[in-house]
């Protein structure tokens, strides 16, 4: 049995449970209250749970954030919401330097049980400012889990998990997925943080992705599908740490590989799945792996220009039929 909602409903859901759970947790972000959040996942949550759980904070990504981590370290479960990946490197000193870090430097002894949830992508012409995909910056960190929901199923169950750990976890939430529509099955507790996940089985290559990717991977799939070629889409969901064995395990299977990853292409996330694909699965390779990032510039306003700087089903499907001779 499943439900069918929205990625920005399951997400909302998702909070909501987690507060009906447990009076510890409660959000706290930029207009997450009276307007209901930038994307309204948090849209009537301040009616139905009040302004003490519910609480909108200044435009202070570094002065609310640091609040949610020492809520945390006091013993609460704080969720906080910031609007953008972008103005999370105003608060990155706050996640970094102690978030992270606080476990290791007090030798065990505290833990800081945050999940720091954020936008991230391009593709709604918001311009440089807002429409960065840093994740794979905050996958560089140890100390931080890192979670890409790219389904609706991971979008309404990914939260539960992540509250669970008692260290930091930081969810990006690619700003495309929200009106995304899909199936949740009633039993959430098989759906894991842990592992990688195949959404498609395929024989001729592995197409890596995550987040928002994995859409345009899939159809850049069925594409190919009608070209004779079998692609796999292996969604990576945890971006820290990676799932070494479903990659090598798909690469193994198709022995050609494409990294779809909305990043920049210099020190990159696909920069790192290709070093370890070659440290770990070089001999399995038939051919060597290739990846499509974002342009290497501030993704521009203009709707021609911004499509041109992101991967797209076109380019994903040109590229695999280089890599497989079709």
């Amino acid at each position: 049995m499943s439900t069918k909602m929205t990625y920005r409903e399951a997400m909302r859901e998702a909070i909501r449970e987690a507060m009906i759970a447990d009076e510890k947790v409660f959000l706290m972000g930029e207009d997450v209250g009276h307007y209901g959040g930038c994307y309204a996942v948090s849209k009537g949550l301040l009616d139905e749970f009040g302004p003490d759980r519910i609480r909108d904070t200044p435009l202070s990504e570094s002065g609310f954030t640091g609040a949610g981590i020492g809520a945390a370290l006091g013993g609460m479960r704080p969720i906080v919401e910031i609007m953008t990946c972008n103005f999370a490197l105003l608060a990155l000193d706050q996640i970094m330097n102690t978030a992270a870090t606080m476990r290791h430097m007090s030798g065990g002894q505290f833990h800081v049980p945050v999940v720091i949830r954020m936008a991230t992508g391009a593709g709604r012409q918001l311009a440089a400012q807002h429409s960065h995909s840093l994740e794979g910056w905050f996958a560089h960190i140890p100390g931080l889990r890192i979670l890409a929901p790219a389904t609706v199923a991971d979008a309404r169950a990914m939260l539960a998990r992540a509250l669970e750990d008692p260290d930091p976890v930081l969810i990006f939430e690619n700003a495309l997925l929200y009106n995304r529509e899909g199936a949740v099955p009633d039993n959430l507790a098989a759906i894991d943080i842990d592992h990688a996940s195949i959404r498609r089985e395929g024989s001729d290559i592995s197409l890596i992705t995550y987040g928002g990717s994995l859409w345009k991977c899939m159809d850049a799939a069925e594409e190919l599908s009608s070209l004779g070629v079998s692609a796999e889409v292996l969604d990576l969901r945890t971006l820290r740490p990676l799932d070494d064995a479903a990659i090598m395990a798909s690469v193994a299977k198709t022995r050609r590989v494409l990294i779809v990853d909305e990043g920049w292409r210099s020190g990159s996330l696909s920069a790192e799945i290709m070093t370890r694909i070659m440290e770990q699965g070089f001999w399995t390779l038939d051919a060597p792996p290739m990846r499509l990032c974002s342009a290497e510039v501030p993704i521009p306003y203009a709707k021609h220009m911004e499509e041109a700087a992101l991967p797209q089903v076109a380019t994903i499907v040109e590229t695999t039929r280089k890599l497989v001779g079709a």
